[in-house]
């Protein structure tokens, strides 16, 4: 019989605080030659602690408290830190999250690529080199030689994560762990870094640890699922099995909240034939000045408009010109050309006082709502603000209002106390949006405004979202890069690349009918359609798109 590569049996970890933590409790699991296993779950589950319990990486305060992690069949949970040197990079390695918190700003990519190999005494001098510049081109980094003399910060995010692939294959290793190797990616550069690692697999036969909250990617790329929460594991087994035949309450509600999986029914389009649109964009343009006297076009001929009470989308990767074009909108940018109209005025003549006026009708919720609330403000103040920058509210009004607006989204009166490290990242969302909603706007602008969100929490935002649309009129410009969120939300959508709108309409039209090969190309990358794929030919109701037929 196979011996596993990796053997975790009865895994306990915990973690040293105020009060003390129990991160892991009792878990075991078994990762065998070519295999892809993957560990989902929401976020405190206890999947990172695992990975990096395996690869003796625990935070300081962290500690394995029982069980045992066997790798080939030694047991290294006590191993000290030299120790464990000997096999990080030869025996097991790590594709962490954050490719630029992983790299070393001041080292070149092809320096950082060689340590490794100078390290274990693989390689040294011209022959390293030359490793080097292989390492890089099996990974599809272009110019490879031209990309082993720069430096982190002249390299894209997908970039960097090639080269931390190659720096975790450069020993061959039997095992790799990709802890989130792809959650901060473009979704078609995430295809292309998976496909990448599937490749990889295939090639030397390593077995692969998949961490990671995107159930559509654990659906596409492992071969067994283990779901976990709060550090016990709740449902295993082979992926087609738990994802078709979930047994266990929490995996049935991940799957259902998990958009790229859930299919979503078809809904009948709000209809507002005839009148006015609350937002029209015509034609906008918006360039930068260049240092060297050039000029840079963000944005390029975009036209759309938005009806009162609906949704509408843009999306598109990293430089599309997705950012520009709100900014325009919310009155941060000026336009280069082209016009906004925005409830009948032109947000481009608008200066001053007016302007100040104009922008309590538009707000924005960002992605990260840690960033965006003041740490030193209670909840209340937080909420408050905007009543007291906007417009002279007696203080007992005000306080009616935040209690009111705090109601509306779902989180009780003794949260008014709170500052924002105290909460968890879905309740600073709806800490965000009561602050957007307070001044009630015509327009609410949504800057990934749940990418940064475990599966189950984005889908009680986005409920949130529908709900107070349904009650209130809000219209919404929606800015995303996952497309089966905005499949799923979204009245109309506008497609960019490269600073221009390449598809634009009606969600249905434009997934079901897309005139550019870039959205389609975009539509192929939504993690999960391997899974509908498949279920749609075992159910002949349902198309590929898991819509009904």
């Amino acid at each position: 019989m196979t011996m596993p590569i990796l053997d975790i049996r009865n895994l306990r970890v915990s973690y040293d605080a105020n009060v003390p933590h129990c991160a892991v409790n009792g878990v075991s699991l078994q990762v065998f030659p070519g295999e892809v296993v993957a560990l989902v779950g929401e976020s405190g589950s206890g999947k990172t602690s695992i990975a990096q319990a395996v690869i003796g990486l625990l935070q300081g305060n962290g500690r394995v408290d029982g069980g045992a992690i066997l790798l080939n069949g030694t047991d290294i949970t006590r191993w000290s830190q030299k120790r464990l040197d000997a096999v990080r990079g030869a025996v097991v390695s790590l594709i962490p999250q954050d490719p630029t918190g992983s790299l070393n700003p001041v080292m070149t990519i092809g320096a950082q690529v060689r340590e490794i190999l100078t390290v274990h005494g693989k390689a040294r001098g011209k022959a390293a080199d030359r490793r080097v510049i292989e390492l890089l081109t099996k990974v599809g980094l272009s110019q490879p030689e031209v990309r082993a003399r720069q430096y982190p910060h002249e390299l894209s995010g997908g970039m960097k994560q090639r080269v931390l692939i190659a720096i975790a294959i450069a020993l061959e290793p039997a095992l790799i762990i990709a802890d989130e190797p792809t959650s901060a990616l473009d979704v078609t550069v995430q295809k292309r870094i998976l496909d990448l690692i599937d490749d990889l697999r295939r090639e030397f036969g390593t077995a692969v640890l998949f961490v990671t909250h995107d159930l559509g990617v654990a659906a596409d790329r492992s071969s067994r699922l283990i779901v976990l929460k709060g550090g016990e594991i709740q449902e295993e087994g082979a992926t087609a099995d738990v994802l078709t035949a979930p047994q266990n309450t929490y995996t049935q509600r991940l799957l259902a909240d998990a958009p790229s999986l859930s299919a979503p029914a078809r809904i009948v389009r709000r209809s507002r034939a005839g009148e006015t649109p609350l937002v029209t964009v015509e034609n906008l343009v918006k360039d930068f000045a260049l240092p060297d006297g050039g000029v840079q076009r963000a944005v390029d001929g975009v036209s759309f408009g938005i009806d009162p009470g609906t949704t509408h989308a843009i999306v598109g990767e990293s430089g599309s010109g997705k950012t520009t074009t709100i900014r325009a909108i919310a009155g941060f940018e000026r336009p280069t050309s082209g016009s906004i109209l925005i409830d009948g005025l032109d947000a481009r003549t608008l200066k001053g006082e007016t302007l100040r006026q104009f922008r309590r009708k538009v707000q924005l919720v960002y992605q990260n709502p840690l960033a965006s609330l003041d740490p030193r403000q209670s909840v209340f103040s937080i909420i408050e603000e905007p009543l007291l920058n906007f417009a002279p509210v007696a203080r007992d009004e005000r306080a009616r209002r935040v209690a009111a607006i705090l109601d509306r989204v779902g989180l009780t009166q003794a949260t008014l106390a709170r500052r924002p490290h105290a909460l968890s990242g879905g309740q600073r969302q709806r800490i965000a949006i009561a602050r957007a909603l307070i001044l009630e706007p015509k327009l609410v602008i949504l800057d990934e405004a749940v990418s940064a969100l475990d599966v189950t929490v984005q889908a009680q935002i986005l409920s949130l979202l529908a709900e107070l649309q349904a009650d209130l009129g809000l219209t919404y410009l929606f800015v995303s890069h996952d497309l089966a969120v905005v499949r799923q939300i979204a009245d109309s959508v506008s497609v960019m690349h490269e600073g221009r709108q390449v598809d634009h309409g009606s969600v249905e039209a434009v997934f079901e009918r897309p005139t550019s090969a870039y959205t389609r190309d975009l539509i192929e990358a939504i993690p999960g359609r391997r899974r509908q794929a498949e279920g749609a030919r075992s159910n002949p109701s349902e198309t590929a798109e898991g819509y009904p037929a």
